[in-house]
């Protein structure tokens, strides 16, 4: 008989391999600002853990996972130690890190709209879950230092591929087959995670158009200017005009 998969038990194996390549990633942040074991211990938490805490929290059922399952806190903690003496700065590292961070990303998202739909919670507010559980920490982590979260712009996909994969694992969660989702939201977010690195992919930029500029009424003084010149221009058109009449009556003469 062949050996049977368990779902349940991969999807966990990601989820905190998920935590632990945050944590790094937060340790990583530690050490460009030079903190001290404090710093590197809070900032992996925060990473790692922090958009399953902020749905949980908004969800209200029941105590965060990541403080009933010590798996999760343990492996936050882990990661800010290993950070803390270690340089992650290399090439292997970082694509380590990359590989880790994409596949969490789908799974994070995954996990927060099925566990959101499941509460009976909307489509829109599902998927919205999903994506602060895959996108929170890092934001949380950003905020603390000081600096713009990431997912606001001027970086690869990130945040949007979080979206599909929600969109995913919704679709599939009413279709009964939420498993599914959660493999096929892990798959896509992982693939075009990499490709968006690779490739820097990128969402388009803002417009240089202003609205309101393009909308605010003239002022007075603008309104008689423009009335002024439209009348030189009609007056030196009925010049030439006459003056042209002028010329054909004298060659006619």
């Amino acid at each position: 008989m062949p050996p049977q998969w368990d779902a349940e038990a991969l999807f966990r194996f990601v989820d905190v391999m998920g935590v632990v390549a945050n944590g790094l990633l937060g340790g990583a942040v530690a050490r460009s600002k030079r903190f001290d074991i404090v710093g590197f211990a809070t900032l992996a938490i925060i990473s790692g853990l922090g958009g399953g805490m902020i749905r949980d929290v908004l969800l209200g059922a029941g105590y965060p996972v990541a403080l009933v399952d010590p798996a999760y806190l343990s492996g936050a903690l882990i990661a800010a130690f290993v950070a803390y003496l270690i340089n992650l700065e290399g090439t292997w590292p970082r694509r380590a890190l990359a590989l880790a961070d994409v596949l969490a990303l789908g799974c994070w998202s995954a996990t927060g709209t099925i566990k959101a739909a499941s509460l009976g919670l909307q489509p829109v507010s599902s998927i919205m879950l999903g994506v602060i559980t895959a996108v929170g920490g890092g934001m949380l982590r950003d905020v603390l230092v000081g600096r713009t979260p990431a997912v606001f712009g001027g970086n690869t996909l990130y945040a949007s591929l979080a979206v599909v994969g929600s969109i995913e694992a919704l679709a599939l969660f009413h279709l009964g087959m939420a498993d599914d989702g959660m493999g096929v939201s892990i798959v896509t977010c992982a693939v075009l995670g990499l490709l968006a690195r690779r490739l820097g992919w990128m969402l388009p930029e803002p417009i240089d158009f202003n609205l309101r500029s393009a909308l605010k009424p003239l002022d007075p003084r603008a309104n008689v200017l423009r009335l002024k010149e439209r009348n030189d221009r009609r007056a030196n058109r009925n010049r030439e005009a006459s003056a042209a009449d002028a010329d054909g009556d004298q060659s006619g003469s």
